[in-house]
C-alpha cells in the first residue's frame, strides 16, 4: 500500500493506514507500524518519485484501464438498480460473491491460480521476525480493567437521566420520531454505546446478514465428488456440519467456502453467518445435533474464543468433534488441541477436498463411538 502514497501525483492517497507485516495474526506492535511508515518515507524522501509530475499522465494503458473500470462499475450499478436497489439485491449479490470466491478457491486448489507461499514456492527459511513476542498478545487483565472502567463510569453518572434518555430513545424508535435528539440526550447523560444499541435492538431486532451459501453455485470437482460418494454410503446418512464464526470477526470468506464445499461434498450444512456468541453456537449445536462443528476465526482471538465455545457446547450436551480454521500461528496449534480441538486448519490448508475428507473421518468416528 505504500505505492499508493508515492505514485501518481493526481491520484495519490493523502492519508493511508499502516498495514503491518503481522496484522493478519494480531494487532501490530508500535515497531511493526513504524516499519511500515519507514518504507513509505524511504520512497518519499530517498527516491525522486515526488519530484516528477504524475507518472501516469498520458498513458494509454492507464487511460484504457480507467475507462474499463468506470464502465464496469456503471454496469454493476445498473445491475443493482435492475434488482430493485441495494437493499433488495443484498441476497443476490452475496450469493454471487460466494460463488465467485468458490471459483477462485477451486483455481487455487487445482494450481491454476498461483498464490506464492500457499500452493507454490512454499519452501521457507526461519523468519528472524518470528519467535516469542512477534505477535502481540493482549493481557487478559486489560479486559477486566475495561469492564471496571465502564462500571465506574456508570456508578458516577446520573442514572436517572440515563434511564429517561433511554426511555425517550425507545419511544422514538417505536414511533416516527427522529432518534437523533434522544441519542444526543443519552450521550450527554453518559449513556454507553452498548446501552444505545441494546435499546434499538429491543425495538428493531437484530439484523442477520445473508450468508450467500444457499445461493452460491458450486461445481463439484472430482475430489469432492469422491467424498460425496463416500458420505452418501455412511451409516445414518450424510453427516451434518455446523459452521460457526464466534466473536466480532467479520471475515466470512473462509467459513462460506467451507460451507459450500461441504454442501458440494454431500453433507448437510448449517451456517448462520458471522458474529455469534459462544452461547448462540452452543444453542445451535444443541438444536441441530451436528456430527462435526467447524469454527472459523480470523481475528486473532482464537485462544480466548475456542475454549469458551468448547465449554458452552459441551455444557449444552453436544459431544461432536470441533475443528477450527483461520489465521492461527503454529505455536497456538498445541494449546488448541490440548483444549479439545480435533484439528486446526490455516491458510496453507487450501485443499478443500482433503479438509472435507477429514471432516467425514471425524463424523464417522464420532458416530462409531
Amino acid at each position: 500500500e505504500m505505492l499508493a502514497v508515492t505514485l501518481s501525483d493526481n491520484a495519490r492517497a493523502r492519508s493511508i493506514q499502516l498495514p503491518a507485516w503481522n496484522e493478519a495474526l494480531g494487532l501490530p506492535r508500535p515497531w511493526d507500524q513504524q516499519w511500515s511508515l519507514r518504507m513509505q518515507q524511504v520512497l518519499a524522501y530517498e527516491t525522486d518519485l515526488l519530484e516528477y509530475p504524475d507518472l501516469f499522465d498520458g498513458s494509454k494503458v492507464i487511460e484504457a484501464k480507467t475507462a474499463e473500470l468506470r464502465d464496469a462499475a456503471w454496469s454493476e450499478l445498473q445491475d443493482v438498480l435492475s434488482l430493485g436497489g441495494a437493499f433488495e439485491a443484498v441476497d443476490e449479490l452475496k450469493g454471487r460473491l460466494v460463488s465467485s470466491m468458490a471459483v477462485r478457491t477451486r483455481r487455487i486448489e487445482s494450481g491454476e491460480q498461483v498464490v506464492v507461499g500457499v500452493n507454490a514456492y512454499t519452501e521457507t527459511e526461519q523468519s528472524p521476525l518470528g519467535g516469542a513476542g512477534a505477535i502481540m498478545k493482549v493481557d487478559p487483565a486489560v479486559e477486566q480493567e475495561t469492564i471496571d472502567d465502564v462500571n465506574a463510569w456508570r456508578a458516577a453518572r446520573d442514572n436517572t437521566a440515563v434511564a429517561e434518555a433511554l426511555d425517550w430513545l425507545r419511544r422514538a424508535a417505536e414511533g416516527d420520531e427522529n432518534i437523533m435528539g434522544s441519542t444526543i440526550a443519552l450521550a450527554q447523560a453518559g449513556g454507553t454505546t452498548g446501552e444505545w444499541a441494546g435499546t434499538l435492538r429491543e425495538v428493531f431486532g437484530e439484523y442477520r446478514a445473508p450468508t450467500g451459501v444457499s445461493a452460491a453455485v458450486g461445481r463439484r470437482p472430482v475430489e469432492l465428488a469422491k467424498v460425496a460418494e463416500r458420505v452418501r454410503a455412511m451409516a445414518g446418512g450424510p453427516p451434518k456440519l455446523l459452521v460457526a464464526k464466534p466473536g466480532l470477526d467479520g471475515h466470512s470468506n473462509g467459513a462460506e467456502q467451507i460451507a459450500v464445499a461441504a454442501r458440494d461434498a454431500g453433507m448437510e450444512v448449517v451456517y448462520s453467518g458471522i458474529r455469534l456468541t459462544p452461547e448462540q453456537i452452543a444453542a445451535s449445536a444443541r438444536d441441530e445435533d451436528p456430527d462435526v462443528i467447524g469454527l472459523s476465526i480470523l481475528s486473532g482471538s482464537h485462544l480466548d474464543l475456542v475454549p469458551a465455545v468448547l465449554r458452552a457446547v459441551r455444557a449444552a450436551g453436544c459431544d461432536a468433534p470441533i475443528v477450527v480454521g483461520g489465521i492461527i500461528p503454529e505455536e497456538d496449534r498445541a494449546p488448541l488441541v490440548a483444549a479439545g480441538i480435533s484439528a486446526v486448519y490455516t491458510p496453507k490448508d487450501f485443499e478443500l477436498s482433503r479438509i472435507m475428507s477429514d471432516l467425514a473421518d471425524l463424523a464417522e468416528a464420532h458416530r462409531n463411538q
